[in-house]
């Protein structure tokens, strides 16, 4: 028997807490045997869901708001997390894999799936107009997937490969809820004319970029110029402003989506008041939404349904790994001839589906369409095939077509210490190695350049401020804060210290 549940707030917190620790523990377990945890995520959802444990959550429109949240604030994130100088060279193939590259995705795919529910009219008989409606609310890749599969895999790829993904995957939402939004209004009211069809996505686009740009300068204003006593106050501060940009965008008729994501960009990249701390507060809140939206998303599922689906399900799935995906990106990287074949193809097996589509699935359930409920459940069956194949061989298929390149490391904190951006100095932290020695083991007899300070040294577990008679032992680490830093970089050279890194504001 199911587990009979009476939602009072004191059950929701239970229950969500029990989830959420659970999904922690059972991601933890997957990426250590290579398994995608956002599978894990969805996995978790429907175990407890009605045909597992009997949690019973049957609201679409819930799902799509709790989607909408996650999304505003996933795509803000990975746009603080991205640098210009990172996606420049390749704005305009982003570009093209978000628009070009979706728009031909729900073409191919949805001749594909009119043709093949022909044949299998034992399970349902699509119209065309149904038919382009599946293929385009699964014709965008996932953010959250990418961002946080590229991510956490640890894999550096060769020719800028790792930007141009986030960037497709973090501006081609638009156009996929624009395709899904415009084929249901064709669905249920019978007629929408081309050049409506175009205005509204001129529209949506141009206001999305606008009003992310705009109101992402504002928000820069506002965190410089608002003196907040209270420091916490700030992220929080951050996240109105995200919650306003994409709900005051919509208003607008322009895309929430793509305006939060703009906006992200426009923050990370701007010199703003207590940034390093309200990155790490967004990067926690994405995973925490993250979490939240792929537990929602598997509870709103019923496993058993998706027996009737699976050969579609398959069907569907093959086609757009194998052919559509490619087809797409290939046509659409035409422009660019300097783009080399392996890259391309890499790319193409990159098209991660995600909660994206399954959010935008929903939109059929509550616009009550004809197999509005079919739809959803292959939609979630491709997004299960896609993480499970295509998630789960990244790194595999990086190195089979010579893309694989070592990460740069990051370098470990060992004191916890950070430059506040309003300060030019440079910190960096090196071991102290028999070289360094060399000349005197006391502080004194370490040549640095002048504006130079040695301010603190880690010894195992302990900490000390130093003085020019202080005694340095080989494994000693050093904390040094510089207004030189190239100086710096050539004494350290010269030392033969190779492990080192210089933080610079």
């Amino acid at each position: 028997m199911g587990l009979e549940l009476v939602f009072k707030g004191e059950n929701i917190l239970l229950i969500g807490s029990i989830l959420l620790f659970f999904s922690i523990i059972v991601g933890k377990a997957g990426y250590k045997f290579g398994v995608p945890v956002l599978l894990m995520f969805l996995g978790v959802g429907m175990l407890f869901g009605s045909d597992g444990l009997g949690i019973q959550f049957n609201n679409p429109a819930s799902a799509q708001f709790i989607g909408v949240i996650a999304l505003s604030i996933i795509l803000f994130s990975g746009g603080m997390d991205t640098k210009f100088s990172e996606i420049k060279p390749i704005v305009g193939q982003g570009v093209m894999l978000a628009t070009v590259g979706v728009l031909l995705t729900t073409i191919l795919t949805g001749f594909f799936i009119y043709w093949i529910t022909g044949l299998l009219g034992s399970v349902v008989s699509l119209s065309l107009s149904e038919s382009f409606l599946m293929a385009a609310v699964m014709s965008s890749t996932d953010s959250a997937s990418v961002f946080s599969i590229l991510r956490s895999k640890k894999q550096g790829l060769k020719y800028n490969l790792k930007p141009m993904l986030e960037l497709e995957s973090g501006s081609n939402d638009p156009m996929a809820y624009m395709l899904t939004i415009l084929l249901i209004q064709i669905i249920t009211v019978g007629e929408t004319s081309i050049s409506e069809s175009i205005l509204m996505f001129v529209v949506q686009m141009s206001v999305g970029a606008v009003m992310g740009y705009l109101l992402g300068k504002l928000a820069i204003f506002a965190l410089n110029r608002l003196n907040v006593e209270n420091q916490s106050m700030y992220p929080v501060l951050l996240l109105s402003f995200v919650f306003f940009i994409f709900s005051f965008t919509d208003i607008l008729k322009g895309n929430g989506y793509l305006a939060v994501y703009i906006a992200g960009l426009v923050i990370g990249n701007a010199k703003v008041s207590h940034r390093k701390s309200m990155m790490t507060f967004f990067d926690g809140f994405a995973w925490l939404f993250q979490i939240v939206m792929f537990l929602a998303l598997g509870l709103l599922v019923n496993p058993s349904q998706l027996l009737s689906i699976v050969w579609l399900g398959l069907l569907v799935g093959a086609f757009m790994i194998i052919f559509s995906r490619p087809i797409s990106v290939l046509i659409s990287l035409l422009p660019f001839r300097k783009m080399n074949l392996k890259s391309r193809l890499f790319i193409s097996w990159v098209g991660l589906r995600g909660a994206v589509p399954i959010i935008f699935a929903t939109y059929p359930l509550i616009a009550n369409i004809d197999n509005a409920q079919m739809i959803f459940n292959v939609v979630f069956f491709i997004t299960i095939l896609s993480l499970l194949t295509q998630g789960t061989t990244i790194t595999t298929m990086a190195k089979a077509l010579g893309l694989a390149e070592p990460e740069g490391q990051k370098h470990k904190n060992n004191f916890g210490f950070e430059i506040p951006e309003d300060i030019k100095s440079s910190m960096s932290e090196i071991d102290v190695i028999p070289s360094i020695l060399e000349n005197g083991n006391k502080l004194m007899d370490l040549k640095l350049p002048d504006n130079t300070l040695v301010v603190m040294i880690k010894r195992g577990s302990f900490y000390c401020v130093p003085k020019g008679t202080t005694k340095l032992q080989e494994g000693d680490k050093l904390l040094v804060i510089t207004d030189n830093d190239e100086e710096l970089r050539k004494t350290y050279e010269s030392l033969g210290i190779k492990n080192y890194y210089i933080q610079k504001n």
